[in-house]
Order: C-alpha cells, then structure tokens, then sequence
C-alpha cells in the first residue's frame, strides 16, 4: 500500500503540563512513548497538579521546558534560563520563583527514578499511548482561520506526520478504526482527540490565542489529531512512512 506520509517531528514531555523535547529516534511501548509524562508539576502546598487549561495559576507552565538526558536524569528550563536538574529542592525554589508560589516536581509512580524516596504525583488522567498530528490537518486549521497560528506545540503531539493536504479535512480524523504502521511501529486509530483549553494559552514563543479553539469547535467538533492504541511497540524515526495496514 502507498505511503501516506512521512514522519517530521517526534515529540515527548517528560514533565505533563510542561513544554516537552523533540527528538529524532522514539521507542514507544504499549504504554506510550519513553519518557513521555512521567513527572508531574504540583503545588507543593495543596498537592494540586499543574492545570493549565483550567486554572490560570498555572498559565506559566508550559513556558518551562523539560527533557531527559542521556543517563534518563530530569532537567528543566524557565524561559532565558539554562537546564536545572529536578526533581530537586533548589530547581523547586526557582520555579516557585518564576510561578509566583510554592511548586515542585514530583514523579509520577510508573516513572519513579532511581533512588527516588520522595513524595509522588497523581496524573489527572490517562493519558494515550500516541497522539498523532498530520500537516494535513494543520493546513486546514490554518485555511479555516488564517490569521491563527496554529503552531504544533500547542496541540503536543508525539508525532507530526506531513501529510499532502486534503481539500476540506482533517484527514486522521476520518481514520477511526484504521491501522498504521510507522516503522517498526503497529498502531489502531481509536480516538479524535477532543481540544481543551490547553491549545489557546502561550507558551514558549506561541501567543495566546482563543480562535484557535473556537475555529476547532466550529468546523472539527472540538477535535485536532488522533489518539491510538499500540497493537505492536516500536521505535520510531524521523524520515520514517506511515502508511495503512
């Protein structure tokens, strides 16, 4: 079967709710991709987890930058800032500092580091296993509102495939139920991921921008992009075809 497209981007975010890294190789198991959300930011009083897309307290977060470094150690960035290892008492009191109260990074259980022996994050849901964006899909975001910036940071995939544009869709989402193969990747369609709040907030260089969503509700019921199960892990690379099964 023909290709569909190749992938461009692969990305993780070590720490949820926080700006994550983009990588050229990606394994990704039945539970996701390595190291993908495997901390959490919390406020260090109440235990809260970072909501950006619900709480403005939080609206700096995704400013912040995570990655993991070659010996699968935390490291994070505030905006002008150099890469602080966490978790860590002195990397909490800067970010504290930039946010304007009391956070910390804190693992979440599945992701717990070697001899870690502190307190550990909740998730505030399941996340998918992949999320996968097409260029295709942010052509026609971008026809639909042309003076939108339909950046793909703000919709956080862990992988952006380009993908010809179709004339009026959202291509993946008219993919529910196909399977794909990206490498040595074995993937169902389950989902359209459904948008929140998280896609019109800044962050990094990305401007705020409420017609994003707004243009998502009006012409792709609320959705961008697609959520899948992994039939058979993998690693993915950048260059690497999707096509069907």
């Amino acid at each position: 079967m023909a290709d569909l497209g190749r992938v461009i981007e692969l990305w993780r975010y070590p720490v949820s709710s926080l700006g994550g890294e983009s990588v050229p190789s990606l394994p990704i198991g039945h539970g996701g991709a390595d190291g993908d959300r495997i901390y959490g930011l919390v406020d260090a009083a109440s235990g809260e987890i970072a909501s950006p897309d619900r709480n403005p307290k939080w609206h700096g977060a995704p400013h912040i930058r995570g990655r993991l470094g070659a010996d699968r150690r935390l490291e994070v960035a505030m905006p002008g800032g150099g890469w602080l290892p966490a978790p860590d008492p002195a990397t909490d009191r800067a970010l504290s500092g930039y946010l304007g109260f009391g956070v910390a990074i804190r693992p979440f259980e599945a992701g717990l580091p070697a001899g870690y022996d502190g307190p550990l994050s909740t998730p505030r849901y399941d996340k998918a296993a992949v999320h996968l964006l097409t260029t295709a899909s942010l052509a026609r975001l971008k026809a639909l509102y042309p003076e939108g910036n339909p950046d793909r940071r703000r919709f956080r995939p862990t992988m952006l495939v380009d993908v010809p544009p179709v004339d009026g869709s959202f291509p993946e989402t008219e993919w529910i139920g196909r399977r794909l193969a990206i490498g040595g990747l074995e993937l169902t369609i389950v989902e359209p991921c459904r948008r929140c709040g998280f896609t019109i907030i800044a962050q990094q260089d990305v401007e705020s921008d409420a017609g994003i969503l707004r243009s998502l509700v009006r012409h792709n019921r609320h959705n961008l992009g697609v959520y899948c199960r992994v039939d058979r892990p993998g690693r993915v690379e950048v260059g690497d075809a999707m096509r069907f099964l």
